[in-house]
């Protein structure tokens, strides 16, 4: 494990150290989408433990609820939404804190520029939380990382050395595992060269308030909820229907063979032993 000086610990331990915040509930006030009027949605209401979706066009406006959402917006955004945390206002100095911050987010690209180890970084961040992280504690978060990713990331190496998808699935399982944000947002996930659905799993058995902004069909169609954002705004809020949860387990069919023919290319293996059978059923014949 690499040593780190005492300006960069200092600037580190001001960047990572939390306090832990009991947060059940997340609720989103209506605002007005791109042309000034109201969101038909007047209020909307997240929960501790649940993973919600958000979808709609490029350009519609869901990096902007997720911005709202991180910045806490008090009417104070482009689009006039308000952000409650626990049914009530929250405390505005949480926008700038480096310590006890309520939101992580997690972005499309994703690289460290710290002179450090993953076992240096995750042993600091732990620090920052008086949390006295053991081998076997660390050892978790990275063997957590590496459910995540294919090529597999060792503790001492350099963060500056790791690839996007490695960065994100390290930043997913500190998140989940040792990071006491509890609101979790994350953009464009199956953008990042991790495994997405053992990603929302393991953020969803941390207990945290987690929202996905996504295109994809499989990952959109995981969550219990989705929200549909049209023209800047909330138009509709969609539980997930029976007929929708089997749409998502063949889904899951197709993301497994997508899975064994990248990992097949990946590793220079011949695609002749993969077997493709099922797709000829659906008429997917080359």
């Amino acid at each position: 494990m690499s040593t780190l000086d005492v300006e960069t610990e200092t600037a580190l331990a001001a960047l990572l150290g939390d306090e832990p915040t009991i947060v059940t509930s997340l609720t989103v006030l209506a605002g007005h989408d791109k042309a000034g009027d109201p969101e038909s949605c007047a209020e909307l209401t997240f929960r501790a433990g649940e993973v919600t979706c958000i979808v709609g066009p490029t350009g519609s406006g869901k990096s902007r609820l997720l911005a709202d959402i991180e910045w806490l917006a008090q009417r104070d955004t482009p689009t006039g939404r308000s952000v409650l945390i626990n049914g009530e206002l929250p405390d505005l100095s949480g926008r700038y804190a480096g310590t006890g911050r309520l939101v992580a987010q997690l972005s499309q690209n994703m690289n460290f520029v710290m002179d450090a180890t993953v076992g240096a970084f995750l042993d600091l961040h732990a620090e920052s939380r008086g949390i006295d992280l053991d081998a076997t504690q660390r050892a978790r978060i990275v063997d957590s990382a590496n459910r995540l990713t294919g090529e597999p990331i060792r503790e001492d190496r350099q963060l500056t050395e790791l690839s996007g998808g490695q960065s994100r699935a390290l930043m997913i399982a500190d998140t989940a595992l040792l990071s006491s944000s509890p609101i979790v947002l994350i953009d464009e996930i199956e953008n990042a060269g991790i495994d997405r659905h053992a990603a929302i799993a393991l953020l969803r058995g941390a207990d945290k308030i987690v929202l996905i902004a996504t295109h994809d069909p499989s990952l959109a169609l995981s969550a219990e909820r989705r929200v549909v954002i049209g023209n800047g705004a909330i138009t509709s809020v969609l539980e997930r229907s029976d007929r929708e949860r089997e749409i998502a387990a063949q889904l899951r069919v197709f993301d497994s063979l997508q899975e064994e023919l990248r990992t097949a290319l990946r590793s220079g293996r011949s695609l002749d032993s993969v077997d493709t059978s099922f797709v000829e059923t659906i008429g997917g014949k080359a």
